[in-house]
């Protein structure tokens, strides 16, 4: 008997208590991009528009924006520049809908098809989005 074959997809769902207009611009705007992961990003949010964030100074996601509706639903490619990395720039696709779950002030984002995510999470990779940490106008210091 084979072991069943991985998907090639994961869904996650993640509840963010912001406006979804808020909760967006930290996908398209690069000093929020900043503000929740990454040195320094290159965005221009539009099909065929670049994605690149320096997330660690050595470790760079790069691929394109795909398609865009403004506070509802961003779709991009990414992977990891340099030579060697598992998951070359574009070569996996992110799709975030945003919706109101009906609770005040209560949104949901959630990545969606990044193909083969649960195995770039085990070298590394982004893993699952987390939560942007200013959608409540507040920045997560560093705990010492």
């Amino acid at each position: 008997m084979n072991a069943p074959e991985a998907p090639d997809f994961v869904e996650r769902e993640v509840r963010i208590a912001a406006e979804q207009a808020v909760v967006f611009e930290f996908f398209v705007d690069p000093v929020k991009m900043m503000q929740w992961k990454g040195i320094d990003a290159t965005l221009d949010p539009r099909p065929g528009g670049v994605y690149r964030v320096n997330v660690t100074g050595q470790d760079i996601a790069c691929g394109e924006y795909v398609e865009i509706v403004p506070h509802s639903w961003v779709v991009f490619t990414w992977g990891w520049e340099g030579e060697g990395h598992p998951v070359p720039p574009g070569s996996s696709t992110v799709e975030v809908t945003l919706v109101t779950d009906g609770r005040q002030d209560d949104r949901q984002a959630s990545p969606q098809r990044p193909q083969r995510r649960e195995r770039c999470s085990a070298r590394g990779g982004l893993g699952a989005l987390p939560a942007p940490p200013r959608a409540r106008g507040r920045r997560q210091r560093p705990r010492p």
